[in-house]
């Protein structure tokens, strides 16, 4: 409170203002399969106020909340934590129905954000997600879940990576077998490992099927997924991972930062005169979205003549063939960002 004297003649007048800083609680939450350790932190001071712990349930979140909301006191009030896939999908669900803002951000982000630490457990490392928040909570945005439909469609391009694997892995199997058999009978193991492959064809497919109904009961989904194929080299399965990834293209700005989610965007490696590395990406990437896109770029240099012109002009010039690949796919990134930013359909030039 602040008060100001201000005497005039016979008249004084007291000028009463009230100003109250507003104050902001951060809540750190280390996850795990059976429970959620948590810590609460103010910006102000940026001192740890207690640690405990509740179970990773509906009842233990639920009580969780209640906590938070008596912490808070009717302050503003941000949850943090790692983003640790189903684990922590059914506290960022609940959070998000009651209200609470909350952000899922990287582990390796806390872990290179830290500093040097010594020693690891989950109370010490709800600590550190509440510091962590406290300090960078200015360039974080809140976590907006994907809808129930893209949730989905992840989990079903999960268990069809899943399946893709596992058939790989009976097909080089047959392979051996067909060449040990040459020498001695094995013939009923490898008719069951023919069945075997003929019986995860028919999975894939079926999750396929799934993943493309899905994509047809949401008409927004459906919109942006017909002008993604229409890119050349742009299949249904990479089209749906972007769909996916980019939470049908709101969690991404612009085309370069999904290139460096990716590992497409290259970077300079240079510092002062002595060192002097050559320009590359990073291996911090989305492995199996970068494995899409290079599948992409060698499917659009076979069939698009610009593409094409594009990569053999570049080889004549001397660049390695993994750099021009690397080039392509982002030019595929950039197709893709600009036929459904700008809302337009892909054109074919031909040259």
């Amino acid at each position: 409170m602040v008060l100001a004297k201000i005497h005039s003649g016979s008249f004084r007048v007291l000028l009463i203002f009230k100003c109250k800083i507003m104050k902001n609680l951060y809540c750190g939450i280390d996850i795990s399969k059976d429970f959620l350790d948590y810590a609460f932190c103010w910006d102000v001071d940026k001192k740890i106020l207690n640690t405990s712990k509740v179970e990773n349930s509906i009842k233990g979140i639920k009580e969780l909340i209640k906590v938070l909301a008596k912490e808070a006191d009717g302050a503003a009030l941000w949850v943090c934590f790692e983003h640790t896939g189903n684990y922590g999908l059914l506290l960022a669900h609940l959070l998000e129905v009651h209200n609470v803002k909350f952000s899922m951000v990287p582990s390796l982000d806390i872990i290179k954000s830290s500093g040097l630490t010594r020693g690891k457990s989950d109370p010490v490392d709800a600590r550190r997600i509440a510091l962590y928040i406290a300090t960078n909570a200015y360039k974080l945005t809140p976590t907006v879940l994907p809808s129930a439909e893209i949730l989905k469609i992840k989990n079903l391009l999960s268990i069809r990576n899943h399946y893709v694997k596992t058939r790989t892995q009976f097909k080089n199997a047959l392979k051996s077998l067909q060449l040990a058999g040459k020498n001695c009978d094995l013939k009923m193991e490898i008719r069951t490992y023919e069945k075997e492959i003929l019986r995860f064809d028919g999975l894939i497919k079926k999750i396929e099927s799934q993943i493309l109904g899905i994509i047809k009961s949401n008409e927004l989904v459906l919109k942006n997924y017909n002008k993604i194929c229409q890119i050349i080299g742009v299949g249904p399965l990479t089209a749906a991972s972007f769909i996916v990834v980019t939470n049908n293209f709101t969690a991404f700005e612009n085309p370069r930062k999904f290139s460096c989610y990716s590992g497409i965007a290259p970077f300079e490696y240079s510092s002062g005169t002595s060192v002097k590395g050559r320009t590359k990406t990073s291996h911090y990437r989305n492995k199996e979205m970068k494995s899409m896109l290079f599948h992409a770029a060698n499917t659009a240099i076979n069939n698009d003549m610009q593409l094409r012109t594009y990569y053999n002009r570049k080889l004549a010039e001397g660049k390695h063939k993994m750099t021009v690949i690397n080039a392509v796919a982002c030019k595929i990134i950039y197709r893709v960002f600009a036929v459904v930013k700008r809302d337009e359909p892909f054109v074919k030039f031909s040259i």
